[in-house]
């Protein structure tokens, strides 16, 4: 009986693909290439993204170098 199910889901599947592929074509025709000025915008926006996440990044991992030391006493 589980082969069955397996089955029916596959050939739900196969079916399936169709529809799908009709609706990302409808989705890509609907796009348009952006202007100089709007990939230049978007660019901007995702590098300053991309900088802001790395800054971060790094003052978490100085801070985790720095100041346990501090905190946790060094045994001798």
């Amino acid at each position: 009986m589980a082969e069955n199910n397996t089955a029916d889901k596959v050939k739900d599947g196969i079916a399936n693909i169709g529809p799908t592929l009709r609706s990302y074509l409808r989705i890509l025709k609907l796009a348009r290439k952006p202007s100089r000025k709007e990939f230049l915008t978007i660019a901007k926006v995702a590098a300053l993204g991309i900088l802001a996440i790395g800054v971060m990044g790094f003052i978490f991992y100085v801070l985790m170098d720095i100041v346990p030391e501090y905190f946790i006493p060094i045994r001798t």
